[in-house]
């Protein structure tokens, strides 16, 4: 287990460090009300990831994970073609909305909307690539898209646009895409979307909604916040968040692989799984906090500024409350990890529901009250308040959960092998 986690963190870290570098010569190239801009996309962006996640390689993580090869290819090559699907369909969705939109936003959206196909394929290597326990590959992977960035932003930077930007970014991904293709051998099948999705609905629209809706909120307040404040508030909350960038590489890192590592302990040890959890939720709280209050305790103005130009002087006042709300998050990973792992997709439903309405309302309530700052405070609340209903509905889970009675090996097919956890 330790080595895959270790994997996992490897692969994250390279993917959100490169992100975060990403956001970094933005923020410093082009200035705050440009990174809003930029951050407008990046939020549409992990909304469209997270409907991809939810229609098709969730389900695959939890049904798919350690599973014979023969059966892992059919479904990577399912769930990757619908990945496929869903970058289309969005992407389609966002070039027409950028069409209609002032300029120079619609431009962003329309340079989004070319890239959101590459993009999702990618994610979908990186999941499939876990789900089999080969987190070296996911890895390679990322570091693909990482140089491939190298080139790409120097030839955005004499442009000096968002959409330059955008599109860099995004190419870059697409190259990971395609590299993915030879990692693999396995050749992604849009015809197969419309079957796996039907065979996987029982979890697919609640985890659709599910993500959407916390990826969604966090895109509502984004919204809520400029119409009240302005795009360069939305740019100051991005780059207070930009700040734990690294952090953020741990708790996504660990997110790769903690739902086929609880599904792995409830298998053979059901008993630990609560204490699984709780390390895992505890241990990324813990690191949060101490990221945050190092960059609040130790990192001095003029460097601040140096390294995000004038983005710190509006995002240093919020990184307390960011830090607090990431705190939070990361103690909500560990009892999110648990129902996934348990299937129990009704309660991660509605815990996910409630938080995020959550964060949409007392973030742009916040936001009302007192611009960039309020949000940010109005929305550590609500994920603390968040954190504490996950904890419940996974306290009940468990309590309900039944392991399924042994059956003789001679007896077990082949499709109740990859049947749900």
């Amino acid at each position: 287990m330790a080595g895959r986690l270790s994997w996992g963190l490897g692969d994250q870290a390279v993917s959100s460090l490169t992100n975060f570098a990403v956001g970094l010569f933005v923020a410093r190239s082009l200035g705050t009300f440009a990174f809003g801009m930029f951050s407008l996309a990046w939020v549409t962006y992990g909304v469209v990831l997270n409907i991809s996640r939810g229609m098709a390689t969730d389900p695959m993580m939890v049904r798919f994970s350690a599973v014979p090869e023969e059966s892992w290819r059919r479904a990577v090559s399912s769930a990757a073609g619908t990945a496929i699907g869903v970058g289309l369909v969005t992407g389609l969705i966002s070039v027409l909305a950028g069409a209609l939109a002032v300029q120079p936003l619609g431009g962003v959206f329309i340079a989004l909307g070319a890239v959101l196909p590459g993009l999702m394929l990618q994610d979908a290597w990186r999941f499939a690539l876990f789900a089999k326990g080969d987190g070296k590959k996911a890895f390679v992977n990322d570091t693909v898209w990482g140089v491939a960035l190298i080139p790409a932003l120097a030839i955005a930077s004499h442009f000096g646009t968002v959409v330059a930007f955008v599109l860099a970014w995004g190419l870059a991904g697409a190259v990971a895409a395609v590299y993915g293709l030879f990692q693999t051998g396995i050749v992604p099948r849009l015809s197969e979307m419309k079957g796996w999705l039907k065979d996987q609905r029982d979890l697919s629209v609640r985890y659709l909604i599910e993500n959407v809706s916390n990826a969604g909120s966090s895109q509502l307040r984004a919204y809520g916040l400029g119409a009240i404040a302005g795009i360069t508030a939305v740019g100051a909350v991005r780059g207070a968040e930009q700040l734990l960038g690294p952090f953020l590489a741990l708790l996504m890192g660990l997110s790769l692989t903690t739902v086929a590592e609880g599904a792995r302990v409830l298998r053979h040890a059901p008993h630990r799984l609560k204490h699984f959890c709780v390390v895992l939720g505890g241990g990324q709280a813990g690191a949060a906090l101490l990221w945050g209050l190092g960059l609040l305790l130790l990192v001095p103005h003029d460097v601040g500024r140096w390294i995000m130009g004038s983005v710190w002087d509006a995002a240093e006042p919020l990184i307390l409350p960011v830090t607090l709300s990431v705190t939070a998050a990361g103690f909500t990973a560990g009892a999110a990890a648990g129902l996934r792992a348990l299937g129990a997709a009704k309660r991660s439903l509605r815990a996910q529901l409630v938080a995020s309405a959550g964060y949409v309302v007392f973030g742009i309530f916040g936001a009302y009250l007192d611009g960039a700052e309020g949000a940010a405070w109005g929305s550590m609340l609500s994920v603390w308040l968040g954190a504490a209903l996950w904890w419940y509905q996974l306290r009940v889970a468990y309590r309900e959960y039944r392991p399924p009675a042994p059956e003789p090996a001679a007896l077990r097919t082949n499709d109740e092998e990859v049947g749900t956890v």
